[in-house]
């Protein structure tokens, strides 16, 4: 059933894309399987919670906090995850491994923005239930964000994840490297509301014996939508999604929520 109404989402926001008109505007930073490559403006700090839920009933709750340090070039930021695995016998739900980003506005300018990260990944979740890695990780993504007309924004990622040492639910330990990229297209359909499409995949390995690993591959197309509340200094931005899985993820799908809150810190 929720697969349905992910196929039938994603038709009538295809479909509806050129009828809007009138005012409209960029929400900026505020994809959802995505990185868009607009850091946080000069004393605006910015509280994202997304919650999302897959076939088998595999959740993930997340929340990130994000800050210019002190000025937009550079931002900090960290990302709290819990999440719920179930199958196989298996029902465990804690948090996951926690990261600490720093990003650098590296272009912002004539409709173009970049901006490269880079992350620790925590061992704050627990390997014996695959909550987590039991070993510090090291991330990199490349985010670029491109207007290509008066009502389309594009956003690109493109990074991998290096983990010396992971560790499996058994103790084996083995390096892994994770890949990850993925693109959207953003319809400005008025001043409050953005259509969205975004693809994300990648290939994670997972380590099954001693210096062991398996390579996993997965493909997400998600039709969503965003909306910005403005109330005063504080802008709200709700937004839903539905992940479908293709070719290698094909047969997934689940649904994904987004609340943000955005405003001065004085």
């Amino acid at each position: 059933m929720l697969k349905k109404i992910a196929v039938l989402f994603a038709t009538l926001l295809l479909s509806a894309a050129p009828t809007f008109a009138g005012e409209y505007r960029e929400i900026q930073d505020n994809s959802f399987l995505l990185e868009e490559a607009y850091n946080q403006e000069d004393g605006v700090v910015q509280h994202i919670f997304t919650y999302q839920y897959m076939k088998g009933d595999n959740a993930l709750f997340t929340f990130t906090q994000e800050w210019p340090v002190p000025k937009q070039d550079h931002q900090l930021s960290y990302t709290i995850p819990v999440e719920r695995i179930r199958g196989d016998g298996q029902d465990d739900t804690g948090f996951g491994d926690v990261a600490i980003n720093y990003r650098y506005q590296a272009v912002l300018k004539d409709g173009i923005a970049f901006a490269p990260r880079f992350s620790l990944i925590l061992p704050t979740g627990d390997e014996k239930k695959g909550l987590g890695t039991g070993t510090v990780g090291y991330q990199v993504n490349f985010p670029l964000s491109i207007k290509l007309a008066e009502r389309w924004v594009t956003h690109y990622n493109m990074g991998f994840t290096f983990t010396p040492n992971s560790k499996d639910a058994t103790g084996s330990k083995a390096d892994t490297v994770a890949t990850n990229y993925g693109a959207s297209a953003i319809f400005l359909a008025s001043k409050n509301l953005n259509l969205m499409l975004e693809l994300v995949g990648g290939t994670e390995q997972v380590v099954v014996g001693n210096g062991v690993t398996n390579s996993e591959n997965s493909l997400l197309v998600s039709p969503g939508l965003r909306y910005a509340i403005d109330l005063g200094k504080l802008q709200v931005v709700p937004g839903i999604a539905f992940p479908i899985g293709f070719g290698p993820s094909k047969g997934e799908y689940g649904a994904f929520a987004y609340l943000s809150f955005e405003h001065p810190l004085f």
